[in-house]
């Protein structure tokens, strides 16, 4: 009997949780906090009619704007044409966290346990670019809340604190500023009851309003001669001999070369659609804190924030102090279905809610402003992958997984390189020589998917273990992860 009433009152408390949970939601408007600010252009006209240019970039999100911007500065006399389906930054370039990261291969980890001994040479070009990114936002005057704000890595679970002490001496030794932090020292910094310990990289990652990162890059590009199209999808490309032909509802593109950069878009290369999954990632965002809400979470140095798990959380403040909360829930829906529906999914706004509390109690009496899905493209290896077509005049990249915002330039770069057939440094890489394990192909894609993420759910609940069907993954090079 004693036991019935415990159980019941267990169960009362977790029914309160998740009743306050979804009462936080209840003014929660259904669409991105970023793109949802002022300030959006009007929308460049759509392609009517036949036209020609030297390379034809297709997809406006912050792989396609770098690689315009940067085309056109490499050769000031090149015609450069950027194509985008609905409006540039629109998809997962406006709906990020807005962690702009110096890691090229998904974090210090990822890229040792796939190219140890070319990580030094990673860590130095993902650092060179990031600061190139600073540059380029100060001298082009982008206002994007641009920050090098650092991040903090916490633990959540005893057996978490191995894996953060393990990667944050990793990241001392390729030269990083790692500060480790106990369970007192990451509470000084961020202040909640779940947090054991952490690490505070100090030059590894900026904050950014990735929005207005977006729209400053398409006004550079405007800037810089890139003719813009946007509403205007390409539903093919064909090889014409003499140059690429890319057709468009009302017009058509021939061009001597062609940038894919459509994310997690079905690919207008066959081949490339084994490589990648579309996988939906979910954010809320609350109403601005008060002064007094905001000094209960201290945060003084504002750094963007994630926690240890396999299906880990990811967290910053906003330039108005709303607190940003999203990942844990990595969604693919079986078929690879891309749909606009998908970018609702209640269930996971209030799991994401009702954990946002249990790390933030001291914020109980905060409301969700925002909530909002997405689409990115994931790769088994977790980080971009690159290749050419059509005698190398189509050069492309997938896969970033989450960490475009800031490798997204670097992957434009190494696409520029490879269109030009230049043998670079970029080039030169293990990392843009290679390929990703492919995924199966339906229906086994889908059950692949499925176990894993179930699977991985369950090595958080037991202290990290990782079950066969986890490890085998590891041993041929495939992975899944929030």
């Amino acid at each position: 009997m004693a036991k019935g009433r415990a159980s019941r009152g267990a169960a009362g408390k977790t029914g309160a949780a998740r009743g306050r949970a979804v009462a936080s939601l209840a003014g929660a408007r259904p669409e991105p906090f970023w793109t949802s600010q002022p300030g959006a252009p009007a929308p460049a006209p759509a392609l009517t009619g036949a036209i020609q240019a030297d390379l034809a970039v297709v997809g406006g999100g912050f792989s396609g704007l770098w690689t315009a911007l940067l085309a056109r500065e490499r050769d000031p006399s090149a015609d450069v044409v950027l194509i985008e389906a609905g409006t540039a930054g629109w998809a997962a370039s406006g709906r990020n966290g807005g962690f702009c990261s110096a890691s090229l291969t998904h974090g210090i980890g990822n890229g040792l346990a796939r190219f140890p001994g070319e990580m030094p040479l990673l860590e130095k070009l993902g650092a060179q670019n990031l600061a190139e990114i600073g540059h380029t936002v100060a001298a082009r005057g982008i206002e994007c809340d641009f920050s090098l704000a650092g991040e903090l890595t916490v633990a959540t679970r005893p057996w978490q604190l191995a894996d953060v002490d393990a990667e944050a001496e990793a990241a001392r030794r390729l030269g990083h500023d790692v500060t480790g932090l106990d369970a007192a020292g990451v509470r000084r910094e961020l202040d909640s009851p779940a947090f054991l310990g952490g690490a505070w990289y100090r030059d590894t990652c900026a904050m950014v309003d990735p929005a207005r990162l977006a729209r400053g890059l398409r006004r550079a590009c405007l800037d810089a001669g890139v003719r813009l199209y946007e509403n205007t999808r390409v539903s093919a490309i064909r090889d014409e001999g003499t140059a690429l032909a890319l057709t468009t509802p009302y017009g058509r593109v021939r061009a001597r070369q062609a940038a894919l950069a459509t994310g997690a878009c079905p690919p207008l290369l066959r081949r490339i659609g084994p490589f990648f999954l579309p996988i939906y990632d979910y954010v809320l965002v609350t109403e601005p804190l008060s002064a007094a809400q905001l000094a209960s979470l201290g945060w003084r140095h504002r750094q963007g924030a994630a926690d240890a798990g396999n299906q880990f959380h990811y967290f910053r403040l906003t330039a108005g102090n709303r607190v940003l909360w999203g990942g844990y829930d990595a969604v693919y829906f079986n078929g690879g279905r891309l749909s606009a529906a998908h970018d609702q999914r209640p269930e996971t706004f209030a799991r994401l809610a009702e954990h946002f509390f249990t790390t933030f109690p001291q914020l109980e009496d905060v409301a969700f402003e925002h909530a909002w899905g997405g689409a990115i493209d994931t790769c088994s290896r977790f980080f971009a992958f690159y290749g050419t077509a059509y005698a190398g005049r189509i050069g492309y990249a997938c896969g970033h997984t989450g960490l475009g915002v800031g490798a997204s330039r670097f992957a434009a770069n190494v696409v520029l390189d490879l269109l030009s057939g230049l043998r670079t440094e970029r080039t030169e890489l293990a990392m843009v020589r290679s390929r990703p394990v492919p995924f199966p192909p339906e229906p086994v894609r889908s059950a692949v998917v499925q176990l894993t993420r179930a699977s991985l759910a369950r090595a958080d609940r037991d202290g990290g273990r990782r079950n066969l069907w986890l490890r085998t993954l590891n041993r041929f090079g495939l992975g899944f992860d929030s």
